[in-house]
This record gives structure tokens, sequence and C-alpha cells, in this order.
């Protein structure tokens, strides 16, 4: 006679900090069709979105910058003009003077980018270096940022030894004493935009989206069978 056959235990319960465990947001917006997202901390800035900021703003600097420099020159280029009564003369002075103007212009706008989006680029590259291996987004991975950014700039500064030596440590402090009030206040204003968002978002908001999701869902579905 064969023994009696062991009774199945029960499904064990996922614990709360496993990985198969969700969150109850987590399993709505998986009802509604779309994955889980995992934001990242509050006041991070993505890498690619600030470069291009940088660079952008940059050329709007450099550009401007240049623009306002040319008002001397274009005096000068007015007063060849209007010592000469050449028609043809005057044409080649103007045609010199826009040609060059607009060389420096793009040159000055092609140098501030390219500068600022190093800046850019190597500030939030280090900042999101600091948020991975830390675990934490605070005020003083952008202090550090910042101070490191500076130091490198600085160290690449035409000079002698001494001088970038100089650069170095007066950048490091330059960065890290400009950084950490100016992060300070992003993460606040971050913190206080995120709290009002939540806040916003209300238990019957969230159900009529899940409810108008739902429909589309079985609009869909009624579409495809006939």
């Amino acid at each position: 006679m064969p023994p009696p056959a062991a009774p199945t235990p029960p499904p064990a319960e996922p614990l709360p900090n496993s990985p198969d465990s969700t969150s109850p947001a987590e399993e709505a917006e998986a009802d509604a069709g779309g994955t889980p997202s995992r934001a990242g901390p509050v006041g991070t800035v993505n890498w690619g979105t600030g470069t291009l900021v940088g660079v952008f703003t940059g050329l709007l600097y450099g550009g401007a910058k240049e623009a306002n420099a040319n008002v001397s020159k274009d005096a000068e280029v007015m007063l060849k003009m209007g010592s000469t009564t050449d028609k043809r003369e005057q044409y080649r002075l103007m045609r010199d003077a826009m040609e060059k103007r607009f060389i420096r212009v793009a040159k000055g706008s092609l140098v501030g980018g390219a500068r600022l989006g190093m800046f850019t680029a190597t500030f939030f590259g280090i900042q999101n270096l600091l948020i991975e291996n830390r675990g934490v987004h605070d005020v003083f991975n952008i202090a550090g940022a910042g101070s490191a950014t500076a130091a490198a700039f600085g160290l690449i500064l035409p000079g002698s030894p001494m001088w970038r030596a100089r650069n170095v440590l007066v950048g490091s402090a330059l960065g890290a004493g400009i950084c950490f009030p100016l992060g300070w206040v992003q993460l606040k204003l971050a913190e206080k935009a995120n709290l009002e968002i939540e806040n916003s978002k209300s238990p019957s908001d969230l159900q009529g989206n899940q409810s108008r999701v739902g429909a589309a869902i079985d609009r869909l579905e009624n579409s495809l069978r006939k």
C-alpha cells in the first residue's frame, strides 16, 4: 500500500524587500498595460539634456559677445566709407566688414558652445558618478562635482606648473563655494515641486485614469476581434 501523499505547502509570500514584491502603484501601472517606472533621485539632471543646454547657451553667449565687440570695428568701417566717394570702394568695404563680422560671430559661437558644453558635460558626468557610488543625491554631490570640474579646467589652462597649481586650488574652492548654495536651492525646489505634484494627484484622479486606460484597452480588443 503506497504511503499517503504529503500535503502541498502553501505558496510563500514575497518579502517586502524581495525583487518579486511590487508596490500597489506598480501593480496598478502593470495592470494598465505599462511597465513600472523607477524614477531617479530628486533633483537629478540627465547628462545629455544638461550637455545640450550648455552647448546652446554657450553658442548664444559666444555669438552675442562677439557681436557686441564688433561695434567699434563697425564705426571704423563707417569712417572709411565716409572718407571715399567711390561707390565700388564703399561696397567692397561693406562686404568685407560683413564677412569678417560673420566669421567672428560664428567662431565665437562655436568656441563658446564647445567650452560651456565641455564644462556641463564634465560637471553632470562627475555628479552622476558620485550619485552612483554614494547611492544618494544630496548637496555634497553637487558641490563635489563643481569643485572637481573647476579644478580640472584650471589644470588645463596655459601657464607654468605653479600657475596651474594655483588655478586648481582656486577653482576647487570657488567651485565648491558656488555650487553648495546653488545645489541646496535646487534640491529644495525639486522636493517642493515633487511634493506639490503628489498632493495634486488624488485617488479619484488615479482611478479615473485607470478606468480610461482600461476602456481604451477594451475598445482596442473589440476592434481587433471584429
